[in-house]
């Protein structure tokens, strides 16, 4: 494999399991990936799923950059319309000064959960995704990436720490807006193929690329590709591993109350009808899902159509071994 790899983790919660463990079971995923020789380890903000526990990535990281030594952390990523900007720039520069130069700040633009609890999260912002650029020119005002804004924010409003720690910034997105703005903001630009894979991947890719102005944060495009990974011993076993993720998924498309990861018992005792069960196949068809030649050939070819200089993994699995006996199949 030719781009550097790094993984995403959303520190599943699977049925019977407590918070804590979930979260342990994120920070050992940390270490053993740093261990491995991966690049970032990063975490994703969601609100009101039962099924993912990083609803606060920035204290998250501050627990996983703590627990290991060399690997860069960060978000992947902070749906920053649901918080303050000023708020965001002292966690992450508080981070930073804690941390050093590992701190990846990845930003989003969705809220990362359904209407009513964003509407509640932004009580205090009053934010909304039309003020997302204004916000991270806010950010890189508040770091001082770029001179102070006329409305005061990098001098008179200052934020400490902040001011002279600045993480690197990287902009996320599922759709030609984000690869539009990142490119024309001079932004690495990360895409979620993980969740939204097909053909608009690789046009995201051509539009950030053709959108790109040199910036003081880049001289050149760099971007990333994100891709859902389960390694087995065959394609069969990989596709059975992967059915509680599959049903979690259709379950959350039926409309259903969010739940946690389903046990990989329950997944195979569920009633699969035919379309659902195509429609799991469908999705799974855009990932790395199968034996490890397989999954790595189809990281590199993945890597290949989009351009993009990264792929970072979101290894899939009914439980922690699974997930990083995939780590370890493909470091």
């Amino acid at each position: 494999m030719t781009a550097p790899l790094s993984v995403l983790d959303l520190a599943s919660v699977y049925e019977g399991m407590s918070h804590a463990e979930a979260l342990r079971d994120t920070i050992a995923t940390a270490q053993e990936a740093e261990r491995l020789g991966y690049r970032r380890f990063w975490v994703a903000e969601h609100h009101g799923m039962p099924a993912v526990a990083s609803s606060a990535p920035a204290v998250l990281i501050g627990a996983v950059a703590a627990a290991t030594s060399t690997i860069r952390v960060g978000s992947g990523g902070v749906m920053l319309p649901n918080h303050s900007s000023l708020v965001i720039a002292e966690q992450f520069g508080t981070l930073v000064a804690l941390h050093g130069d590992r701190i990846d700040l990845g930003l989003g633009r969705a809220p990362g959960t359904d209407g009513l609890t964003a509407a509640v999260l932004r009580r205090a912002a009053q934010e909304s995704v039309d003020d997302f650029p204004n916000q991270v020119i806010e950010l890189l005002a508040w770091f001082g990436t770029i001179p102070p804004l006329e409305n005061g924010i990098g001098s008179r409003i200052v934020a400490v720490p902040g001011l002279g720690d600045s993480p690197e910034l990287w902009l996320l997105g599922s759709s030609d807006f984000s690869a539009r703005l990142a490119g024309m903001m001079g932004l690495p630009f990360a895409f979620a193929h993980h969740f939204a894979g097909g053909p608009n991947t690789r046009v995201a890719f051509d539009l950030y690329r053709e959108a790109f102005t040199p910036s003081v944060v880049l001289r050149e495009p760099h971007s990333m590709v994100a891709v859902s990974t389960l390694v087995a011993e065959s394609a069969d076993e990989a596709e059975r591993l992967a059915l509680p993720n599959g049903l979690l998924f259709v379950r959350m498309r039926s409309g259903e109350r969010p739940g946690r990861i389903p046990t990989l018992a329950e997944a195979e005792a569920y009633p699969w009808s035919e379309v659902e069960r195509e429609w799991v196949r469908e999705r799974n068809s855009h990932q790395a899902i199968g034996t490890r030649e397989f999954v790595r050939q189809r990281i590199d070819d993945l890597a290949t159509a989009t351009g993009a200089d990264e792929v970072i993994v979101a290894p899939q699995g009914p439980d922690l071994a699974t997930k990083l006996g995939t780590l370890r199949a493909i470091a």
